[in-house]
């Protein structure tokens, strides 16, 4: 195949990259993926796996909306990847928490919530705040400085890098083009193709959707958008296998499929993903024990950082080019539960030549524009 001979050129082999680039190549699309490779800061090696709901929309109600859509589409898109594949990415949504270690945490949940759950437009994923004996029932090894959570039916969580690994084989299988070591250096729009200037030499397309992390903030110009992005690093703690003891996801610590069990949710300004802050560690460990004393003697066999992508207020950016017809961009933070939509939803659209406006309304950059005139 000629390096112009692609339908559409997906710019990112993370999470977000490749999920677009298989539901693309479903559409029937010649498609490319663009990687960085090894040398790339990537995102989604440092992802917790949760396919989460709560909490989601504060502050854009749209926000909920779309994030419920995916969750609900989840099942149905982790059993297409292992009819495609053979590969179970172990999708559960038995229902999620975010526990709460004092009255204060508690009550600052409840009211979170409620302001969520107020706003015009959202949608009701009917989130309840349960007292300890009730979480308890459905967690029985939390500790007793747990005083209460927000559980919501609709979370989940899958394996996080098996998830990696079998959309990536999806792509594969589905005939998309996979180009690592492809930094891409500068895009120019002409003649009504695309020519992508890499380290690898020139790729030409017809379409070009970038879903390169907090790189879209070099590329996004290029094509006359914007991503505002500010990347912060997490840091995730792993132990060694245990038994089964936690059939529930919580936002901040989960069981795997094998047994592991993943503790994070730190938020650091450093942008370096190969330092590790021993005291953040120590400080979720801190936190994971007074949650589930019997991690107190658990061998921790790993911990890693990454740096995540963040846009500047946290919601995701869907956006197509005025003067570049035929450029995409997709930044988001919650690159697995958001992966069903990119997938099922976002690369039809991409496939068909535009994105739908009830997709770009909520979710374009131009928002940032109106806050800052605000």
């Amino acid at each position: 195949m000629a390096a112009s001979d692609y339908d559409v050129a997906v710019v990112g082999g993370g999470l977000v990259g490749a999920a677009t680039a298989w539901g693309l190549a479903r559409e029937g699309c010649r498609v490319a993926l663009l990687d960085e490779g090894d040398r790339a800061v990537r995102a989604s090696r440092g992802n917790f796996a949760l396919v989460w709901v709560q909490s989601k929309g504060l502050g854009l109600a749209a926000y909920a909306g779309w994030t419920v859509r995916s969750s609900n589409a989840w099942a149905d898109f982790a059993a297409t990847l292992k009819e495609e594949t053979g590969l179970d990415v172990c999708f559960q949504r038995p229902g999620g928490f975010h526990l709460a270690l004092s009255e204060r945490e508690l009550e600052a949940r409840a009211t979170t919530l409620k302001r969520l759950h107020n706003q015009p437009g959202i949608v009701d994923y009917k989130t309840e705040i349960l007292d300890h004996s009730q979480v308890a029932k459905m967690l029985p090894d939390i500790g007793r400085e747990v005083v209460g959570a927000s559980y919501c039916p609709l979370d989940g969580h899958v394996n996080s890098l098996r998830l990696f690994r079998t959309l990536h084989t999806a792509i594969h299988a589905r005939g998309v083009k996979y180009l690592p070591s492809h930094r891409v250096e500068n895009i120019v729009r002409e003649e009504g193709e695309f020519r992508l200037t890499t380290t690898q030499g020139e790729v030409r397309a017809g379409r070009v959707a970038l879903a390169a992390g907090n790189a879209n903030m070099r590329l996004a110009p290029m094509v006359g958008l914007e991503a505002p992005m500010k990347p912060e690093r997490g840091q995730i703690v792993v132990t060694e296998r245990l038994r089964p003891f936690l059939h529930h996801p919580v936002v901040t610590l989960r069981q795997t499929d094998e047994g592991t069990v993943m503790i994070g949710d730190s938020k650091e300004e450093s942008l370096d993903p190969t330092g590790l802050t021993l005291g953040v560690s120590a400080t979720e460990a801190e936190r994971a024990v007074r949650q589930f004393p019997l991690l107190a003697n658990v061998n921790v066999v790993r911990t890693w950082s990454a740096i995540r992508v963040m846009t500047q207020d946290g919601f995701p950016i869907y956006d197509e080019s005025e003067t570049h017809p035929g450029a995409f961009v997709l930044c988001c933070h919650s690159g697995v539960t958001l992966a069903a939509n990119h997938a099922l939803t976002v690369a039809p659209m991409i496939a068909r030549g535009a994105l739908d406006k009830t997709l770009v309304a909520p979710f374009s950059a131009r928002r940032f524009h109106v806050q800052e005139a605000g």
